[in-house]
């Protein structure tokens, strides 16, 4: 009787493995539907961040259910090219695609993350945003892209890949004229080191907290309308910000406060062989960031990851090692100029500015609309900051490095620390070595990307062996830490054949200011230089050297040059250079009437805030 009673047990063990086979064999062909819940403009400002501040049952809800990934990160801290290295799974700086809606055309090698979906079966829908600072994006790239595009559309038993965008939490919120009191107490904000404690401030910082809360009823609605259609147990949710922000030294800079980012995915369990944990409620510190979702979502999907791909699968068969690094960028941000690049590890943050004779509060029309910014600028111009208070206003150093466990709000630099040079070496190196990875187009002034764009994609410009990635890397770092000693290389890359390389001594020329004095020859000839980004660069380092009359001629002559980047340049060069008055008053003057016009929205906002900045 015992023997028959175990092999009756050994069969029902092994009928039962079988049936689990049978079933992850099934799981295996069948497709997940996934739906993406993206919210704009906000950090990690949720209660399962450990925000104590924050109301957000829904997200926190939808982490205890899934995975919370502890260090996420946008690439790019401002939307539309943190928008563009998403749907293209290629750094945006890789393309000439960094400047704020830079619409430049694709290379036909880059396939967006529909078209793969699509070739697989899946109903691909939009709802409704796109802003892939792309020209040309091709009208059938979804099956709907609206306000009312819907999965519910699909064909019956079709897979379905939907994008579900709120603008809840955008900027824009705080633009808005509020005399209400707002629901989160303004006294109950934790400032950050380097923000003046003013009303104004505080209750920015608490009305965004609302907003935050709105957009976690809004998540709430998309659950249930998903668990409502009986979707829940075949769907997988992934909810992330689209880059971080949004009070003033947050969205557009590549500090922890405008580059990471919540993300939470949460994975149906007969799908749990993607699991990136033992258990849902888990949280995950893997380093991700969002270049990483296409091939993530294609080896979700069983499609093979292109070599092209610059990101990193981090579920799924072609999922890859943990990175120990992730990556950022910024570029041109609306009608504002600069350049910087950002490498963080678990611990540390680097950050090279390659334009540190800009400040960092560049004034930008759009972030101007907050009154927390123009709060935070008024007590700085009436001497009321504090030293952290007030770099915010002033150039920037070359290089940034930040330990993030001592100091979250990255404020103490230890770049210059001698205790952190082996980590900044290695940070440093870190950086060069991905930046030749991705041909990192950043190197080229925009007013040479819109030429170059007329004749071919600035992705496939970078590869076609036209420009040595270690030959401009070397350049740029000659510029950007150049001494006397140094002038007389810049000054002869001055007259380089090659463009970008007299670009970027005409740039360490400008960065050395009034130490630059012997190379007023080499910057009088480069006036007439061929390409007008190296002409208006070096005007502007003339000017700062006292020789004003020749070097404000090209720059409001520079004013009509056709290329509209190269008017925003030159504008720029202007603001920080001459007086509103006379000739150059006279000059931006006829621009600004003919922009009314044609209306370029930068040019507009230059226009007018040199007419009458205080």
């Amino acid at each position: 009787m015992k023997s028959k009673k175990w092999i009756l047990v050994v069969i029902s063990l092994l009928l039962m493995i079988a049936v689990q086979a049978q079933q992850s064999q099934h799981a295996k062909k069948e497709l997940p539907n996934i739906l993406w819940l993206t919210s704009e403009d906000n950090s990690p400002m949720l209660g399962c961040y450990g925000d104590s501040l924050a109301t957000t049952p829904n997200l926190d809800k939808l982490a205890g259910e899934g995975f919370l990934y502890t260090h996420a990160y946008a690439n790019a801290p401002v939307c539309a090219p943190s928008r563009n290295t998403i749907i293209t799974g290629v750094y945006a700086c890789a393309a000439g695609n960094d400047g704020m809606r830079s619409y430049y055309p694709k290379s036909n090698i880059v396939r967006l993350l529909p078209e793969y979906l699509r070739s697989k079966g899946y109903y691909c829908t939009n709802n409704f945003k796109q802003d892939y600072n792309i020209a040309n994006v091709r009208k059938d790239l979804w099956n709907e892209s609206s306000n009312t595009a819907h999965y519910k559309n699909r064909k019956p038993g079709q897979p379905f890949f939907a994008v579900f965008n709120t603008v809840i939490s955008h900027e824009s919120c705080l633009h808005k004229p509020d005399s209400s009191t707002p629901k989160h107490d303004p006294d109950k904000v934790k400032l950050p080191p380097y923000q003046p404690d003013t009303k104004a401030i505080r209750t920015d910082w608490a009305r965004y907290y609302d907003y935050i809360e709105k957009m976690d009823t809004w998540i709430g609605e998309m659950l249930k309308e998903l668990d409502e259609a009986g979707l829940s147990e075949n769907t997988i949710v992934v909810y992330y910000g689209d880059h971080g922000g949004v009070l003033p030294r947050s969205k557009r800079y590549v500090y922890e406060t405008g580059t990471r980012i919540p993300f939470i995915i949460r994975i149906p369990e007969k799908f749990r062989r993607l699991y990136p944990a033992a258990a849902p409620g888990s949280k995950v510190d893997r380093l991700v960031s969002l270049v990483d979702l296409i091939p993530t979502m294609l080896s979700i999907c069983n499609i093979p990851v292109p070599s092209y791909l610059q990101g990193n699968a981090f579920l799924g068969p072609q999922k890859t090692p943990d990175p120990q690094y992730v990556h950022m960028f910024r570029g041109r941000m609306d009608e504002r100029i600069d350049m910087s690049r950002a490498v963080r590890d678990k611990q540390y943050r680097y950050i090279r500015n390659y334009m540190p004779y800009r400040i960092y509060a560049q004034h930008i029309d759009y972030l101007w609309k907050e009154a927390a910014m123009r709060s935070w600028e008024e007590m700085y111009l009436q001497g009321k900051c504090n030293e952290v208070q007030s770099r915010f206003f002033q150039t920037k150093p070359v290089e940034e490095l930040y330990d993030t466990e001592k100091d979250p709000w990255e404020v103490h630099n230890l770049a210059g620390d001698p205790a952190y040079k082996n980590i900044l070496l290695r940070m440093q190196t870190e950086n060069t070595k991905w930046m030749k990875q991705i041909h990192d187009a950043g190197f080229i002034p925009e007013g040479e990307v819109e030429k170059i764009a007329t004749k071919m994609p600035v992705y496939d410009y970078m590869r076609s062996g036209a420009q040595s990635m270690d030959q401009l890397i070397a350049v740029s770092d000659l510029a950007n830490f150049a001494t006397v000693k140094d002038i007389p290389k810049l000054s002869k890359y001055l007259s380089d054949p090659n463009v970008l390389l007299r670009y970027w001594a005409a740039i360490g020329l400008l960065q050395l200011s009034d130490k630059a004095r012997e190379a007023v020859p080499a910057l009088k000839r480069a006036l007439a230089d061929s390409s007008a980004e190296v002409a208006i660069t070096a005007a502007e380092a003339l000017y700062r050297l006292g020789d004003k009359n020749e070097s404000e001629r090209l720059l409001l002559q520079s004013l009509n040059n056709p290329g509209i980047m190269v008017q925003v340049h030159a504008l720029n060069a202007i603001d920080n250079s001459c007086k509103p008055d006379g000739q150059t008053r006279k000059a931006v003057a006829d621009l600004a009437a003919r922009q009314a016009v044609k209306k370029n929205e930068y040019i507009s906002n230059m226009t007018k805030w040199i007419l009458n900045k205080p």
